[in-house]
C-alpha cells in the first residue's frame, strides 16, 4: 500500500493529513513535500492528522521528528491528532509524546493554535 499526503495551509499553520502506510518506502516523499511546503509558505505551526494512517515504522517517526525540529526552529508548535491506538503505541514507545502534543481532533488542534 502507498501513502497519500494531503496538505492544507490555514494562515501560518500547515495541516498534513496522511492515509495509508508511512514506512521506509514512503518516508522520503513525505519529508520532501512537508519540508518544501513549510519553507515555501513560511509555516510556523504544523498539525499532523493521522486518522487514516494504517501503518508506520521508525522511518516515519524519523520524518515526524525532523519536521518537529524544523517547526521548532521557526518558533512554532507541532501537534499530532486523530491517532489510532497502534500508532499511538509507537509514539509512546519512542517518547515523541514528550515533545509533540497529542490532540483529539484536527479542529481542536487548530482552535488551540488560534486559527479555527
Amino acid at each position: 500500500m502507498s501513502l497519500t499526503v494531503e496538505m492544507e495551509r490555514i494562515h501560518d499553520v500547515l495541516c498534513i493529513r496522511l492515509s495509508g502506510e508511512l514506512d521506509h518506502h514512503t518516508a522520503e516523499e513525505l519529508r520532501e513535500k512537508a519540508s518544501e511546503a513549510i519553507e515555501r509558505n513560511h509555516i510556523r505551526h504544523l498539525v499532523l492528522n493521522l486518522e487514516q494512517l494504517t501503518f508506520m515504522d521508525s522511518s516515519g517517526l524519523g520524518v515526524i521528528l525532523g519536521r518537529y525540529k524544523q517547526i521548532k526552529q521557526a518558533g512554532g508548535e507541532m501537534a499530532v491528532c486523530a491517532i489510532s491506538p497502534a500508532i499511538q503505541r509507537l509514539f509512546d514507545m519512542s517518547g515523541l509524546f514528550k515533545i509533540i502534543r497529542l490532540d483529539p481532533t484536527e479542529e481542536f488542534a487548530l482552535q488551540r493554535l488560534g486559527v479555527a
